[in-house]
């Protein structure tokens, strides 16, 4: 995994780090401007200085090569504040695929029931995104990458929530583990989105639990993606964050502080344009990744 942005790397910097010969107010300055390029933002940025200067302090070490190890232990504790558990016990479990348009959210499905797959789980998809005519198409094509089982529109312009439905009744007749749900990213107006939304939930409710609502998010767009998405966040009943294009083009910082901004764990990263680029979230992975 490479986390890094243009010439910037933090995994850079703190190896310019141990060239320095003692921890001084400089060692400071230039993990604070690393921090800050690679997004983390001023409160996040503060808070996990706060703590490396605390704990450098705590155990008396000079040495600038300490601040690596340290930092990362730093990262990893405050990711690992939110559980990146993916719930799918219930038999079958449905995941609804929330998001802007954009996003990446069909290649994201298509991805994750390949992972899914992996895992040894039974996976059928949704084709629930009625109101982009593309959409069942493109959602078909990765299902076949996938090599997964989808429902699609009997007829065009289909109520969205009796797709999913049919879906969880297939599931449930052929002991199918998993339905993933994807739904429409645009309407002409939020309330109407979301009152799409609502009613997938409650047309499923009645034959199974909702398990996840998932948010993908393209974490190229940083904070801009969140604002985007502030509406599925606020109304949506959201359970976890899926993150996009996380391949190297993003700023690996954003990762952590869109999970202190939304307080909602991520639950999956997507790593790349392959049907195999999907894993799950692990703080100590990723925290590993960031500092190595």
């Amino acid at each position: 995994m490479a986390w890094s942005t243009g010439k910037w790397s933090l995994s850079k910097a703190l190896k310019n780090l141990v060239s320095q010969a003692q921890i001084d107010e400089s060692t400071w300055e230039e993990l604070e401007d690393s921090l800050l390029g690679a997004d983390f933002g001023p409160d996040l940025t503060e808070s996990l200085l706060a703590s490396v200067r605390a704990e450098v302090e705590r155990i008396g070490t000079t040495k600038p090569d300490d601040v690596g190890a340290i930092l990362r232990d730093a990262l990893e504790e405050q990711l690992a504040r939110y559980d990146s558990t993916l719930m799918l016990t219930e038999r079958p479990a449905i995941v609804l695929v929330v998001g802007v348009n954009g996003v990446g959210k069909t290649t994201t499905i298509g991805k994750f029931a390949k992972f899914l797959t992996n895992a040894g789980r039974s996976v059928v998809i949704a084709a629930a995104d009625t109101f982009r005519a593309a959409a069942v198409e493109q959602l078909s094509t990765w299902a076949e990458r996938a090599g997964v089982q989808i429902v699609t529109p009997e007829k065009e312009g289909q109520d969205p929530a009796s797709v999913a439905y049919q879906a969880v009744e297939k599931a449930k007749a052929e002991g199918i583990d998993i339905v993933l749900v994807d739904t429409a990213g645009r309407l002409h107006t939020k309330s109407g989105l979301m009152d799409e939304l609502g009613k997938i939930r409650r047309v499923l409710e009645k034959v199974a639990p909702v398990s996840e609502v998932l948010l993908v998010l393209d974490a190229t767009t940083g904070q801009n993606g969140v604002l985007q998405a502030q509406a599925f966040l606020e109304q949506a009943g959201v359970t976890g964050l899926v993150l996009t294009k996380t391949d190297g083009s993003a700023k690996g910082g954003f990762v952590m502080n869109v999970q202190e901004s939304t307080g909602l764990p991520i639950k999956l990263l997507g790593l790349g344009e392959g049907i195999g680029d999907m894993t799950g979230f692990s703080p100590q992975a990723f925290a590993k990744a960031l500092t190595d």
